[in-house]
């Protein structure tokens, strides 16, 4: 209210300066048709007669109080210039109450629009005058701004909107555990159960922030249950200057399915903030037991609540405020599930197996295994790119152990989203054994890489007094047979 009654001080004051010197004019004017034309922006804004006149070379006479005014129709009195003129004189900050009980005397509060104007009729005929042009109230589309009020004399006149939103997007990074490398911020990643993924939400304050006396700004967030909020994480600078007070972290409470927000009440209150500041929070969420594998992903989206008309100085959520659309990011993890196998490719019982993942430091992390009921099917769940080792703990009996195997697991995924389907994200799933020993093939989901380890049973060695000296009697007789016929050509040989 403050912010409206200051507009119209300052407009009043501008039309009784210019009246001042146009109240003696001789000539009168015929009565003027004048054109106001929008700007077709999907806003309805309307126009508010201040004063009335004839109108020639921009200039007013035989002026009368407007339409807008408790005054309508009558002549605008020297005392009448003198008191608004007084009153613009005064800084609009001191006794502002007082300053809305003498605009009260000369304004209408049920005032009523002289011309409207939006995108289907783009233009209005008015009669000459002085006008406050504004957005109709609470039909600012969404994710846009109000105008700063307009003030000028018709005459034909554009309407040019004197306003402008925040910019806000929602990243992530991604991390390579075993080269160690990590990404630019990006639209999604993929990572292990467990592990602790970082985000970012940034804002660009508005280019008319100064327009406003105080300005509201919040980050909602909302994270699918794979995704665990780590409250403590958060960190919240501005233009890379970090700031520990003047918002706050809420995640109780709250009405709009956010797990968490992040909320200035006025920014204003914040040293440095200017138009075009980036507002910047950062913090992780751990990648939790219930995360979806594959292509489907976990999606934790985000969005900006902001400020969105300058002539109104309410604080808080209490003001009119925008919203920019949701923005996504997707975090994907995998599993690979091993079948222990024999040399007919039959199921193997007796099998053990660890599944370790090789990082950058030179340590390795364990991934949990889960076995099927007949123990032969292994699962490792929430991988993600990397170097794995898959060792056979313990070896079925009667067969040989198999030696260590590195594979690693590679994933392709795009890394802007623009709103496509989610499950199109995620384009390549594969794994890769490094000496060939085993062959891994990927669901039609990209949620898990499946192969067979194969087991070959040990050689059997002779045994007394069974089958192993049943085979020793049988060559010894071979020996002898052929001993026999060796020494029987022999001798005939010598006749």
């Amino acid at each position: 209210m403050k912010r409206a009654i200051n507009a119209l001080v300052a407009v009043l004051a501008t039309v009784a300066m210019a009246v001042a010197g146009f109240m003696g004019a001789g000539t009168a004017f015929a009565d003027e048709a004048n054109t106001i034309t929008g700007p077709k922006n999907g806003h309805t804004y309307e126009a508010y007669q201040i004063f009335t006149g004839d109108l020639a070379d921009g200039k007013l006479s035989n002026v009368k109080w407007g339409s807008a005014t408790a005054k309508n129709g009558t002549a605008v009195t020297d005392a009448e210039l003198k008191t608004v003129t007084d009153l613009a004189s005064k800084s609009v900050n001191d006794n502002a109450q007082a300053t809305a009980n003498a605009i009260a005397a000369y304004l209408k509060s049920d005032a009523q629009p002289t011309a409207t104007i939006d995108d289907t009729n783009p233009t209005a005929q008015v009669p000459s005058g002085y006008y406050l042009i504004k957005d109709k109230n609470n039909t600012v589309p969404d994710g846009q701004a109000a105008t700063t009020y307009i003030v000028t004399v018709a005459g034909n006149v554009t309407i040019t909107p004197k306003s402008d939103v925040p910019s806000f997007e929602k990243k992530l990074k991604d991390t390579n555990d075993t080269t160690g490398e990590t990404s630019d911020w990006q639209d999604s990643a993929d990572y292990d159960i467990n592990d602790a993924v970082p985000f970012k939400l940034e804002g660009t304050v508005a280019s008319n922030y100064a327009d406003y006396d105080t300005y509201y700004f919040a980050f909602h967030d909302v994270e699918e249950n794979s995704l665990t909020f780590n409250k403590d994480s958060v960190k919240v600078y501005v233009d890379d200057t970090e700031i520990t007070s003047g918002y706050s972290v809420v995640t109780e409470g709250l009405t709009d399915d956010c797990t968490f927000e992040v909320k200035f009440a006025n920014l204003k209150t914040i040293d440095g903030v200017k138009a075009g500041s980036k507002i910047r929070v950062e913090y992780t969420s751990t990648l939790n037991e219930n995360a979806v594998l594959g292509k489907h992903g976990n999606v934790n989206k985000a969005k900006l609540q902001f400020s969105n008309n300058p002539n109104d100085s309410q604080n808080g959520e209490t003001s009119p405020t925008g919203e920019t659309p949701w923005d996504n990011v997707i975090v994907f993890t995998y599993k690979t599930v091993i079948n222990k196998v024999d040399d007919k490719n039959q199921p193997l019982k007796g099998a053990e197996f660890t599944l370790s993942k090789k990082m950058k430091d030179g340590s390795t992390k364990t991934v949990a295994v889960v076995k099927d009921s007949e123990g032969t099917t292994f699962t490792f769940n929430g991988l993600d790119d990397g170097d794995y080792v898959l060792t056979e703990t313990k070896t079925p009996a009667g067969y040989n152990s198999i030696k260590p195997i590195t594979f690693t697991v590679t994933a392709n995924h795009t890394i802007t989203w623009e709103g496509e389907d989610r499950d199109t994200i995620l384009t390549s799933l594969s794994g890769n054994a490094a000496s060939g020993e085993i062959t891994f093939t990927p669901t039609d989901d990209k949620s898990e890489l499946d192969t067979n380890v194969v087991n070959k049973p040990g050689s059997s060695l002779p045994e007394t007094g069974g089958m192993g000296t049943i085979v020793l009697y049988a060559a010894g007789a071979v020996l002898v047979i052929a001993a026999g016929v060796y020494f029987g050509l022999k001798k005939k040989n010598a006749r």
